[in-house]
C-alpha cells in the first residue's frame, strides 16, 4: 500500500469521532454584534477617562503616582508629531525587520521542536528539560550574552525577539500534538499512512490550531521585548525612540512609544491569526466566540 491515504480510501473508511468533533464544517466569517463592539468601545472610553482625571488631577495614591505620567491630550500632541516627523518609517521599518526576523526564525524553530517532542519520548526527555531551563530567564538577561556571541547588533536585536517568541509556539505546538485522538493515528496508519503522511495529514492538521495560537501568542511577546532588544545598541527603532524619551525625560513620547508598540503588536497577532485562519479552513465554526 502507498504511504499516503488515498481519497477513495477515506471516502469509504467510517467517521471518527474524536476530541476535533463529528464533522468539519466550512468556516464562517467573524463577525462582532454591535453590542459588543459598543462594550469594547465603552471600555476603551472609560481608560481613557480614568487615564485623563488621574493625569490631569495629578493623582497621588502613595504606592502609585501619576505625578509625572501625561494626559491623554498632551500624548496625542506627541503623536501627532511624530506622524510628522521625517524619521518615523526609519523607526518602524528597523523595528518590524527585527520583530519579524526574530518571530519567523522561532515559528520555524518552534514549530519543529514542539512536532519532535509531542511525537517523541526521546526528543522530550533530551530536549525538554533544558528548554525548561531556558524558558524564565527573561529577554533583558540575555543582553550581555547576546553580545557576546553575536558580532553584529542587528542579530543580537534579532535574537532577543526571537527568545521572546519561541517558547509560546514550542508550548503550543506540543500542547497541539498530544491533543490529536490517537485513534486518529491509528485509523491512518491502517489505511496504509508511513510517518511522514501521518505527521503531514494527521498530526499538523490536528495541531494546527494550536500552533496558530502560539504563533499569535509570540508575535505580541516579540513585540514585548522590542524595547529590551533595542536597548543593545540600537539608533533606530521604536523600542530606541522610547528608551531614548525616558533617558532625555520626555514623558509624553514614552506613553506614545509605549501605545505605538502595543497597536503594532496587538496589529501584527491579528494579522498572524488571520493568516492561520485562511491557513486552517477546516476548523469548524463552532471555535467562534
Amino acid at each position: 500500500m502507498s504511504g499516503s491515504i488515498s481519497a477513495s480510501a477515506i471516502e469509504t473508511a467510517p467517521p471518527i469521532r474524536g476530541a476535533r468533533g463529528p464533522a468539519i464544517r466550512a468556516r464562517s466569517p467573524r463577525t462582532l454584534p454591535l453590542g459588543r463592539l459598543a462594550r469594547r468601545g465603552l471600555a476603551l472610553a472609560l481608560s481613557l477617562a480614568a487615564w485623563h482625571l488621574a493625569a490631569s488631577h495629578r493623582l497621588d495614591l502613595g504606592l502609585v503616582t501619576f505625578r509625572n505620567v501625561p494626559t491623554p491630550a498632551a500624548a496625542a500632541q506627541a503623536a501627532w508629531a511624530l506622524l510628522h516627523a521625517p524619521l518615523l518609517p526609519t523607526h518602524l521599518g528597523a523595528s518590524l525587520v527585527r520583530v519579524l526576523s526574530g518571530f519567523l526564525a522561532a515559528l520555524g524553530t518552534g514549530i519543529a521542536l514542539g512536532l519532535a517532542i509531542g511525537r517523541s519520548r526521546l526528543a522530550r526527555d533530551l530536549l525538554l528539560p533544558p528548554l525548561e531551563v531556558l524558558r524564565p530567564i527573561p529577554a533583558v538577561a540575555w543582553i550581555p550574552l547576546a553580545i557576546l556571541m553575536f558580532p553584529s547588533s542587528e542579530v543580537s536585536m534579532a535574537f532577543i525577539t526571537f527568545t521572546g517568541a519561541l517558547f509560546p509556539i514550542l508550548l503550543n505546538t506540543v500542547h497541539g500534538v498530544e491533543s490529536v485522538h490517537p485513534r486518529l493515528v491509528a485509523a491512518a496508519r491502517s489505511l496504509g499512512a508511513g510517518d511522514t503522511a501521518i505527521l503531514r495529514e494527521v498530526i499538523l492538521p490536528g495541531a494546527a490550531p494550536s500552533i496558530v495560537t502560539g504563533a499569535a501568542i509570540g508575535m505580541g511577546t516579540a513585540w514585548f521585548c522590542l524595547v529590551t532588544a533595542e536597548m543593545i545598541s540600537g539608533q533606530y527603532g521604536i523600542g530606541y525612540f522610547t528608551w531614548e524619551s525616558y533617558t532625555l525625560q520626555n514623558y509624553d513620547d514614552i506613553v506614545v512609544g509605549m501605545l505605538l508598540i502595543g497597536l503594532l503588536g496587538m496589529g501584527s497577532s491579528l494579522v498572524v491569526r488571520w493568516l492561520g485562519e485562511r491557513a486552517t479552513p477546516w476548523i469548524g465554526a463552532g471555535a467562534q466566540r
